[in-house]
């Protein structure tokens, strides 16, 4: 069976921008908001982080709910896993997200400043320095026959598109927010249809969905 290295419910502004200008540990999506840009998600019934009963049902919800399907590895830039810049000033950082990751598979942090492996819970997080193919076939190995994705940021991300390595995209654009500045992912999704297929979907809670795959 073939594996696949899937993009995933990554979200967008009207401009193209993943996340903004400033990262910080009190700011992970630098200027921008992350309730506004992720709101499409908050709000559905599957989304994870859901303390109360309720959310919406339909499209926004499918596409939360099919998030960790047939996943193995997950692959992220080091601007993903946290704010440091540079060498490891301090190794005790271990991500945003608590003794509990909502990854439960191995994860490949790409860095030019590598690291010691650790685990946290039933995810693994391994640092590499390599191009963008060598970190997927690590990652398809460690995902045992299951797809591989990539998380983001939208550097990574295009890295491995300009590596011609992806083979479907899930982008979400939300088009209430224009950011400006940060860390872009395209100008256009028409940038990507010479390789891939691409359906745009728009979702009653007011972002669209575009699906792309390979031609």
């Amino acid at each position: 069976m073939t594996q696949l290295l899937r993009v995933q419910n990554f979200t967008v502004s009207s401009d193209g921008f993943g996340a903004g200008e400033g990262q910080s540990l009190e700011r992970p999506f630098g200027h921008a908001d992350p309730m506004s840009l992720m709101s499409w998600a908050g709000t559905t019934a599957s989304w994870k982080m859901r303390t109360e009963p309720g959310g919406s049902r339909g499209l926004d919800d499918y596409f939360i709910r099919d998030y960790d399907h047939n996943v193995g590895a997950e692959i992220m830039g080091r601007n993903k896993f946290g704010p440091q810049r540079g060498a490891w000033e301090n190794e005790e950082w271990q991500g945003w997200w608590g003794d509990e990751p909502p990854f439960h598979t191995p994860v490949f942090v790409m860095t030019h400043h590598t690291r010691p492996s650790f685990t946290l819970s039933d995810t693994t997080f391994h640092f590499v320095d390599d191009a963008p193919a060598k970190v997927l076939e690590a990652a398809k190995e460690a995902a045992r026959g299951k797809d591989v994705r990539v998380g983001g940021g939208a550097t990574t991300i295009r890295d491995f598109l300009e590596a011609d390595l992806v083979d479907t995209l899930h982008v979400v654009v939300v088009p209430s927010i224009t950011l400006g500045s940060g860390a872009r992912l395209w100008k256009s999704p028409d940038e990507l249809t010479d390789r891939f297929h691409l359906d745009v979907v728009p979702s009653p809670s007011g972002v669209v969905h575009h699906l792309f795959w390979r031609k």
